[in-house]
């Protein structure tokens, strides 16, 4: 017996707005959602995923505006309810989980109290039975200390368990649909194991119903009943997930299946004196150690990609390197000679040679400059560039990362997309002329056909310039794709090391073993069959 159907949208026409312009970003959707269902959209990032996604909530962003078709949402229709009812509906019957948990919360309000507010407000239960019901889902969510963990603030837990909290949060009012923006996108491979069951389990012992978006094929075929394909706001296809795998029906989903097809053959060993020497060190926050006597090296035209899960240590180790965090033990050498453990003791050369690309584009380049000033700035600091030969250096720059100049050099980061925008995060780094770049999860928030241009670029940039790269990411698809050596990492040591090749198929330690069988795969039952070897329900 078919379920009742919970959602209807028909022709939904979206539009946004471009200085005084406005243009379409979602052409004429129809989706059909039924009461239990989970259904996913995917598709290349501009292809309108979330723009859908809060359009089901009857929601459209700044600048955005639902200018045709209907929403209705189990009789009620959205676009002709009046703005107080539509606001009575979300987080009551509606709710949203969004892609970073560490920007939903408020910082200043501990976990259970940011849990309570939803309830309590839409009339469902008393904050003494809200605090009771946050414990039991918190425990359903598999947090650690479900009694005390809503008591923390949300930078007194990991990545992972905020998202869970963030579900759980989404669940306090048993919603009819939950929209879930990709919520593991930024998660480890471990990590994204325990939100995706915890998600799934939530999901079906409630019987709600889910809008799925995520650029990540085989994280959908484990979460969605149907899949729906879009493309820059028309919808491509849709069918059951079963025969969307197996057989997609448009040119456009095939090329989707295909992605990460680009791998570089892995470098043999280098010899000689290695660019970025990480020797012994030990560092940590306070009292807490959290580097433990962590060695490597990086040579030029190499790339060490360093991996392991949440609070393993990679990023810490990034800013030992940079001097950013002196180390309590231990040194940092460039080609061979000692740095100074702080960046204030390093002189300007010393600073130049080593430039990073950050993970969040959208974070770490100021909103209010354009691209000029932005790739500019570090030429002009680090190699005294100005007037004509400035503006010829930040010209060849947006040519070298395939940006055509006269178009994208005025512009400001708002009207780039998100693969753009990292590409100007390589620029700025490159406009140092460094020797070493390392590179801090710069592709984990983007889809995998933009990923798969970003990291075609990186090992051009990196045969042209003789770079060394430190590639710290969670992905190890990109590791496949671009490494030459792999360093593992968990609890502040370093586990295991080795040529690409040899670590991937012979891992010598149970942890590499637990990181490379926690990578999602293009089939239905992956997950099921996961679990169940590790003897968690699936």
């Amino acid at each position: 017996m078919e379920k009742q159907v919970l959602l209807t949208i028909r022709d939904l026409k979206i539009e946004g707005r471009s200085g005084d312009a406005w243009h379409q970003i979602v052409k004429g959707v129809d989706l059909t959602l039924h009461k239990g269902e989970v259904l996913g959209l995917i598709g290349e990032s501009g292809a309108g995923k979330s723009t859908l996604g809060l359009a089901a909530m009857g929601y459209a962003r700044d600048g955005c505006r639902i200018s045709g078709g209907s929403i209705d949402f189990d009789g009620i229709d959205l676009r002709a309810a009046p703005e107080a009812d539509r606001r009575a509906l979300r987080g009551k019957r509606i709710a949203y989980v969004a892609q970073s948990a560490a920007a939903s919360f408020n910082p200043a309000h501990k976990l259970i109290d940011q849990y309570c507010e939803g309830p309590v407000v839409h009339g469902v239960m008393p904050r003494e039975k809200a605090e009771a019901d946050a414990v039991e889902l918190y425990r359903r969510m598999r947090l650690p200390n479900p009694d005390e963990i809503g008591f923390r603030y949300p930078h007194q837990v990991s990545g992972g368990q905020l998202q869970r909290a963030m579900t759980a949060m989404a669940m306090s009012c048993r919603p009819d649909l939950i929209i879930f923006d990709e919520p593991t996108t930024a998660l480890d491979v471990t990590t994204q194991i325990e939100v995706l069951a915890a998600i799934r389990d939530i999901v079906r012992q409630f019987g709600t119903a889910a809008i799925y978006i995520t650029h990540d094929l085989a994280v959908v075929a484990q979460m969605a009943d149907r899949i729906k394909v879009l493309l820059r706001g028309d919808e491509v296809e849709e069918s059951d997930t079963r025969s969307m795998l197996a057989a997609p029906r448009e040119d456009y989903t095939r090329s989707l299946w295909a992605v990460r097809s680009f791998a570089r053959p892995a470098l043999p060993a280098a010899t000689g004196t290695p660019v970025v020497s990480v020797r012994n060190v030990t560092a940590g926050y306070g009292a807490v150690d959290v580097l433990k006597d962590v060695s490597f090296d990086i040579h030029a035209r190499r790339t060490v990609a360093v991996v392991g899960e949440s609070g393993s240590g990679k990023s810490t180790t990034a800013r030992v390197i940079t001097g950013l965090l002196p180390p309590r033990k231990g040194e940092i050498l460039f080609n061979g000679k000692p740095l100074p453990p702080s960046f204030k003791a390093r002189s300007r050369e010393e600073l130049r040679q080593c430039q990073m690309i950050y993970q969040m584009a959208d974070t770490a380049l100021n909103p209010k400059l354009r691209l000029r000033e932005l790739i500019g700035r570090p030429a002009e600091m680090y190699l005294g560039l100005k007037g004509r030969a400035l503006e010829t250096r930040i010209r060849d720059l947006l040519a070298l990362i395939e940006l055509e100049p006269d178009k994208y050099i005025d512009r400001l980061p708002s009207e780039l997309s998100g693969g753009q925008k990292q590409r100007i995060g390589i620029a700025r780094a490159l406009a140092a002329e460094p020797q070493m770049i390392i590179c801090d999860e710069v592709t984990s928030a983007l889809d995998q056909i933009v990923q798969e241009g970003i990291l075609k670029l990186l090992d051009r940039l990196q045969g042209e310039l003789n770079l060394a790269y430190m590639f710290i990411t969670h992905d190890l698809a990109t590791v496949k794709s671009i490494a030459d050596e792999v360093v593992v990492m968990q609890h502040g040591q370093v586990v295991e090391r080795g040529p690409k090749a040899e670590l991937f198929a012979a891992p010598k330690e149970d942890y590499t073993n637990l990181l490379l069988s926690s990578v999602p795969e293009m089939d239905l039952d992956w997950l099921n069959r996961l679990l169940a070897a590790r003897g968690e329900h699936a």
